[in-house]
């Protein structure tokens, strides 16, 4: 403080001059490097350790479905809108990826294959564009009936003009066309994959940038308080279709992507069944954390391409494990991750890894013994020439025999009686353990 006088002999205090500027230091975030480092190492060695035609063919619709999930869930979980259509922009950003890949090898237009995908991207961007205006009018219940009802339109659309969609059989393409980029001509599969693993981390990390920006953060208002998003100035509408736009241009890449891995697209990639897969596995990933639909992509190609095979009864476990999920674990896989890393953090998940074996242990042995039975009754459905007998996992079991129905339901009875027992006193030690974390907060709050 400083003392000036003033001409008529007044004293008057004179504050100090602040610099209206200032650099802070803020530490770079490491642990967001790794988890990306390794998530860009975990896709160029994937094909190095899984090397067969079939893990490579998995391991790229992978790619596909984490971009298609990803895109969903930027509706879903980002801005709370549920939709019921959205395989309609993965499905006609195939289309047009499958009709540009046919006009550059007949030497109509020149687009790279590589740039296919984004061919795709910018077609459901349009689509969304021009759909997605009507849809995002209303909010809720209301929008998800619009996007069932605009599914259902396409999905007619694509049976009525053969000429674009193809017909039943759909449309084919060859892949292989133009000048090597680099000597690859993208035939064999390995090279196919790292260009959809390439789009994959590329299109991962920008719908994560999308998620950190203002647009991203409004979205996640509308979601949360749509009525003081409209006091503060906002329209929600407005930004609920920018991001239905942006969610429509990843799905086309997607759809691009999924073109040029198989070649062929059909009217089935519209349909309101796949529409239905991206939700039911979105959801059970996790919509409320960013990773969790990559979660879910992961169950989607597994349950589509591995349990299918299996079992005739995929579609029943995969409802069952949907209605458990909602009654037990409404925030998905990546909810239950993040529980028990918070344990971890604090030192408390030693305390209950005695009850997670007993769990792990007796939920295995109740799952057999439930789909030994299901398997005998799909097997007693089949028709009568194809015997009676099944292997179910290393055992030769007759679906007619007394003591296969007896063995079966006594080990599900009793798993279920024993499961419930230490289901119980988990929740014990789960809250005992929750309310000691509770106090190890307060505790250092307080210093």
């Amino acid at each position: 403080m400083t003392t000036s006088t003033h001409p008529a002999g007044t004293a008057t205090t004179v504050a100090p001059h602040v610099p209206t500027e200032y650099y802070r230091f803020k530490p770079y975030n490491v642990s967001r490097f790794v988890l990306w480092g390794l998530f860009a190492l975990v896709l160029a060695a994937a094909p190095k350790l899984f090397t067969s035609s079939l893990s490579l063919t998995i391991l790229s619709q992978f790619g596909t479905v984490i971009i298609v999930c990803l895109s969903y869930n930027l509706l879903l979980g980002q801005g709370g809108m549920l939709s019921f259509g959205h395989a309609v922009y993965t499905g006609l950003g195939s289309f047009f990826a499958v009709h540009a890949m046919n006009l550059a090898s007949s030497g109509a237009v020149n687009v790279p294959l590589t740039a296919v995908p984004l061919v795709g991207g910018m077609a459901g961007l349009l689509v969304a564009f021009v759909l997605g205006y009507p849809s995002t009018k209303k909010a809720g219940t209301p929008f998800a009936m619009i996007t069932l009802g605009v599914g259902e339109l396409v999905l007619a659309m694509a049976l009525m003009f053969p000429e674009f969609f193809g017909g039943e059989g759909g449309i084919t393409t060859n892949r292989v066309y133009g000048d090597k980029l680099l000597g690859w001509t993208f035939g064999p599969q390995i090279q196919v994959y790292y260009l959809i693993a390439i789009y994959c981390f590329v299109c991962t990390a920008a719908m994560f940038a999308f998620t950190r920006t203002p647009l991203g953060r409004m979205l996640n208002a509308v979601r949360d308080n749509p009525e003081r998003v409209e006091y503060i100035g906002y329209s929600t509408q407005r930004i609920r279709y920018l991001a239905f736009m942006i969610s429509g241009f990843f799905a086309g890449i997607a759809g691009g992507l999924a073109a040029i891995n198989f070649e062929i697209v059909t009217a089935e990639t519209v349909s309101g069944v796949r529409s239905g897969g991206y939700l039911l596995f979105t959801f059970l990933g996790g919509a409320t954390f960013f990773f969790g639909p990559i979660i879910g992509a992961v169950m989607l190609v597994f349950a589509f391409v591995l349990l299918s095979e299996l079992t005739k009864a995929w579609a029943l476990y995969l409802g069952l494990a949907f209605v458990l999920m909602v009654m037990f674990a409404p925030g998905g896989v990546a909810s239950l991750l993040m529980m028990n890393l918070r344990v971890a953090a604090f030192g408390k998940l030693r305390r209950l890894w005695t009850a997670y074996l007993a769990l792990g242990a007796l939920g295995i042995s109740l799952l057999l013994a439930f789909s030994a039975m299901v398997e005998m009754v799909f097997k007693l459905r089949e028709s009568s020439g194809a015997g009676t007998t099944l292997k179910f996992v290393a055992f030769q079991i007759d679906a007619m025999g007394v003591e296969s129905w007896f063995g079966a339901g006594f080990v599900l009875v009793a798993s279920a009686f024993l499961f419930e027992i230490a289901r119980r006193h988990f929740v014990r030690d789960w809250g005992d353990t929750q309310a000691e974390i509770a106090k190890e907060i307060k505790r250092r709050e307080g210093l």
